[in-house]
């Protein structure tokens, strides 16, 4: 992918404690041009906005694209990319037959993505790169104005 014709994304989620206050953010990048989303919720869970971030900024865009979508949840790159095809053919039920959890976030996520050439990429939190810990401060302070 050429890198000009990508929106490159950044997205982090969590919550303290968990479950309790929570909050999400995406940061979006295309032509040189940066544009950041973020909420919150009273009552969630770290993995419901990490995913909650992913659904956000995949339904902010305006038109099919190509994408490079970073995460630090392993819970989002893993069930996007390995196990929602196993959850899908199981009618939405994981490996042990329970109900998948978050599956309302998983559909939402995989009806945003249809449109897009998605490349979802895995990078390590707190290790600092940058738009990884801008990412987490945006979360932190949507989940901090909830206190």
């Amino acid at each position: 992918m050429a890198s000009e014709d990508v929106v490159e994304i950044w997205t982090d989620g969590g919550c303290r404690p968990n479950p309790g206050p929570g909050g999400w953010s995406a940061i979006m990048v295309f032509k040189g041009t940066t544009r950041e989303l973020c909420g919150g919720e009273a009552e969630t869970t770290n993995n419901r906005m990490e995913l909650t971030a992913a659904a956000e900024a995949l339904e902010a865009l305006k038109r099919p694209c190509k994408v490079v979508l970073n995460t630090d949840s392993e819970y989002l790159k893993n069930g996007i990319t390995r196990w929602h095809t196993g959850w899908v053919r199981k009618n939405w039920r994981n490996a042990a037959g329970d109900p998948v959890k978050n599956m309302d976030l998983w559909r939402r996520i995989l009806e945003a993505a249809k449109p897009h050439e998605i490349e979802w990429r895995w990078v390590k939190g707190h290790s600092g790169n940058p738009m990884n810990d801008r990412a987490d401060a945006l979360a932190t302070a949507a989940r901090e104005k909830l206190g």
